[in-house]
């Protein structure tokens, strides 16, 4: 039974030890696959095995430190920037726990503190949605945009 659990948690029949694709990947985090290429360029800490072709191999290690870099960007309203430090200063390596990782302390008088205040009090349900929104305001921005043209 817990091989079973463990199968369906990490890509459906793949031991924990697999490699995975791009496309497992940014599934099982879900990040679109041309973010983790992205993230790639910005941290060099991410070095996925490339294959024939130019396919990505993630290692598990890989996607412990995909999780957290995603964790601190999206849920704890880390700057790219602020992500590269930790990882400069050794706070945050593959496979670490990012509680470990300090959160930054932010100035309440200041409108982005405000903003990453308040980003934090949100649940990821509130969050989503408000990417949905997003996303469809920028597909309305780009229809104004060609009829304007």
């Amino acid at each position: 039974m817990a091989k079973l659990l463990e199968a369906s948690l990490h890509g459906g029949g793949k031991s924990a030890a697999a490699f995975r694709t791009i496309s497992e990947v940014a599934a099982e985090l879900d990040v679109p696959q041309h973010v983790l290429r992205f993230w790639e360029t910005k941290f060099n800490q991410v070095r996925p095995l490339k294959r024939g072709g130019g396919r990505r191999y993630y290692r598990p290690e890989d996607i412990d430190l995909l999780r957290n870099i995603r964790r601190l960007l999206y849920d704890d309203g880390y700057t790219i920037k602020g992500v590269q430090k930790l990882l400069r200063e050794g706070a945050l390596k593959s496979g670490a726990n990012i509680a470990a990782a300090p959160v930054p302390q932010v100035a309440s008088e200041s409108a982005g503190g405000a903003t990453m205040q308040a980003s934090r009090a949100l649940s990821s349900t509130q969050r989503q949605e408000l990417r949905l929104v997003l996303e469809e305001l920028k597909r309305l921005k780009a229809l104004l945009d060609r009829g304007a043209g």
